[in-house]
């Protein structure tokens, strides 16, 4: 796999979608509820999907894609070099804040990350990453996460599994040194990865809310897993979390494991 063209292209992609979502930002948005009230898609999700996909297809026709609004393939495997896309992740926040919101592409070959992007559209921040070879936001490498302990780092929290103290998250946050929710699975990891956060956690995620932070995560040394400390399933739903190792130890020990 030649990287540098490819990160060319994806970035120029990534870049090309934002200045669409940034358009839009004047326009009146079609929304539709999905499966609740709180789970959202735009006409712009599905546009810039569209877009995204029709790229990868032109340059890249015998691999497959896997994407949120549905517009990809479907999957029983990750054989070969998948495409994982998540057009506007923080759709919520997109409608009601227009801020919090993020492009993501992960490309995965035979199930393992090789490169992720998450670009926060209104903060033009890429967070970026090849597999063995760092981490970058936009152009600066970024240095390997200090390993930071739950006590003295900041924590993001799914404000569901927050409200609720599911998996014991309300003491967990109480044990940290604040709790932060931005409502962006994206740019939650982005923080993380950036060292503003010790950890984020959320009890359900889809394979496009997870591929492309998780290669970016592990580039800095920090640890992404599944609640329970197994390994991501990218072809279902996930319950997961990406922390520094110190901080990952004592969540799972002290709280996701505890009866």
């Amino acid at each position: 796999m030649v990287f540098q063209k490819r990160h060319e292209l994806i970035k120029g992609w990534i870049l090309e979608a934002a200045t669409m979502i940034l358009k839009s930002l004047q326009e009146e948005l079609t929304v539709e509820v999905k499966t609740h009230r709180n789970d959202l898609v735009t006409n712009m999700d599905k546009a810039v999907e569209v877009f995204l996909i029709s790229k990868i297809q032109e340059r890249f026709p015998t691999e497959r894609i896997m994407g949120e609004e549905g517009f990809g393939n479907s999957f029983q495997d990750l054989e070969g070099t998948v495409w994982i896309i998540d057009p506007i992740d923080g759709t919520l926040n997109f409608i009601k804040q227009k801020r919090n919101f993020a492009i993501m592409i992960g490309v995965y070959h035979n199930g393992i990350g090789q490169m992720g992007y998450i670009y926060d559209v209104m903060e033009d921040e890429m967070y970026w990453a090849v597999k063995g070879q760092g981490a970058y936001c936009n152009d600066e490498k970024l240095p390997m996460v200090e390993d930071t302990s739950l006590k003295e780092g900041l924590v993001a929290i799914n404000s569901g599994m927050f409200a609720t103290n599911r998996y014991h998250a309300a003491e967990m946050g109480l044990a940290s040194s604040g709790v932060r929710m931005v409502g962006s699975a994206g740019v939650e990891t982005a923080h993380v990865v950036s060292g503003r956060l010790a950890a984020y956690l959320s009890y359900s995620l889809c394979p496009w809310d997870i591929a492309a932070g998780k290669v970016i995560a592990e580039e800095v040394g920090l640890v992404y897993k599944k609640l329970d400390g197994k390994e991501v399933d990218l072809l279902s739903k996930n319950g997961i979390i990406v922390a520094t190792p110190k901080a990952y130890q004592e969540i799972l020990t002290d709280y996701l494991l505890k009866p």
